[in-house]
């Protein structure tokens, strides 16, 4: 069969222009050390390279918002652990108060303290984070949460509160309202507050009591306790009623009970004592717990300290309103700690998802090298194969091209 030479060039060079294509594209694989160089290269293995990497670009930015997120809480931890050291601070303040041998002028100069205190509290409550955002504001970052006011401080942020994506599946808190950590104080012992009437004249001093009845004590209700002194020589009784829906209504069992000191008085699930000597009409409520500001608490306990406590009456009346803010204030640093513990888990929660991430990392990383990194060994082969191959083919190329019938005549 006659072939011409127009044919024998042009499958020439054909083949050598697949042969030095194969060679480039080998050479390219060796210098990036990748198998896939396009799309075209491994569809399939492509389109699984672009969702790993994004799932990992993903993971990396988790990892970044969990670094924000962890001083973001760093920030609020420190702030409560001062909300914490000065309530514990307040709370030494106000037992000293008790004091019986205190005179007026000592309970003035604690006064004063602790109206230093208030005012530190309320700034550690109007903290910020470092880039003009307060911490304890709710989504409002730029209003201040907390204003002074003459019962102590009126809250301006909201109830939310700002949360930042640290997984795939979880949204972190960055902080806590601080409606949540300054207002959210149960007052008494935290299911009922006792109290004594501002206009008792007695030295009758009651305890904070405690729930004997769960049932009962549930119900909620109102009641007020009221002494009657009559006869000589005087007898002390008392009576309790259910003043829940505006009418007093008389507890069974509970009218003219003798008065004993110290003894417990248990009625509608609650149980308190009463001691010292009351005088005739004074009265003492129990009702259910509400929520108390810390700003209010401090502040009742300033006006307590500053009010005369003169004769027994005034004493008896100083020593119910300092039991009164213990109670409150204990409640309050119980709450700060719960927030403080709850911040500190979550720091911790997010260790394991570092954790967790970490390991996502490197299986991803895994997923991407077995998809598409080049086996150096068999390309390295390939390519000494393919550059043999091309240089065979070219001297077989300037061989055969080297032929002519004229170099015969």
């Amino acid at each position: 069969m006659r072939i011409s030479s127009l044919s024998i060039y042009g499958n020439a060079t054909s083949q050598l222009n697949s042969l030095q294509s194969a060679l480039a594209r080998t050479q390219m694989q060796l210098s990036t050390e990748r198998r896939i160089l396009t799309p075209a290269d491994d569809p399939v293995a492509s389109a699984r390279v672009l969702e790993v990497s994004q799932t990992k670009e993903m993971n990396l930015q988790f990892a970044t918002n969990r670094a924000s997120a962890r001083s973001s809480l760093t920030t609020v931890e420190g702030a409560l652990q001062n909300a914490g050291n000065l309530l514990q601070d307040i709370q030494e303040l106000a037992v000293t108060a008790g004091n019986g041998s205190m005179l007026t002028k000592d309970r003035q100069l604690l006064a004063t303290e602790l109206e230093g205190r208030l005012a530190d509290l309320l700034g550690v409550a109007n903290s910020t984070d470092g880039a003009g955002g307060y911490l304890f504001s709710g989504y409002m970052a730029t209003t201040q949460p907390f204003t002074t006011t003459p019962g102590g401080a009126d809250y301006k942020g909201d109830q939310g509160q700002r949360q930042l994506q640290v997984a795939a599946s979880r949204r972190m808190p960055l902080s806590a309202s601080g409606s949540a950590v300054f207002e959210n104080n149960p007052t008494g012992n935290g299911n009922f507050q006792t109290q004594a009437a501002a206009a008792n004249t007695g030295a009758a001093i009651i305890s904070s009591g405690s729930v004997v009845d769960r049932v009962q004590a549930d119900a909620g209700r109102d009641y007020k306790l009221t002494f009657a002194v009559t006869g000589t020589p005087a007898v002390t009784t008392y009576s309790v009623v259910d003043t829940t829906t505006g009418t007093d209504v008389a507890v069974p069992g509970m009218t003219a009970q003798a008065y004993e000191a110290g003894k417990a008085i248990t009625f509608g699930g609650l149980s308190f004592d009463i001691k010292g000597q009351p005088a005739d009409g004074d009265n003492f409520t129990a009702k259910p717990s509400e929520k108390q500001s810390v700003f209010t608490t401090v502040t009742n306990l300033i006006a307590a300290l500053r009010a005369p406590a003169d004769g027994s009456a005034g004493k008896a009346a100083l020593t119910n309103n300092i039991a009164t803010a213990l109670d409150n204030l204990k409640s309050s640093h119980d709450n700060v700690l719960t927030v403080q513990a709850s911040v500190g888990a979550h720091m911790k929660e997010l260790d394991y998802l570092d954790s967790a991430g970490d390991d996502l990392d490197i299986q991803y990383a895994a997923t991407l090298s077995d998809l598409q990194d080049l086996d150096m060994v068999k390309a390295i082969s390939d390519f000494s194969q393919q550059q043999m191959t091309l240089q065979a083919a070219q001297m077989s190329f300037k061989t055969m091209s080297g032929l002519s019938l004229f170099n015969y005549l």
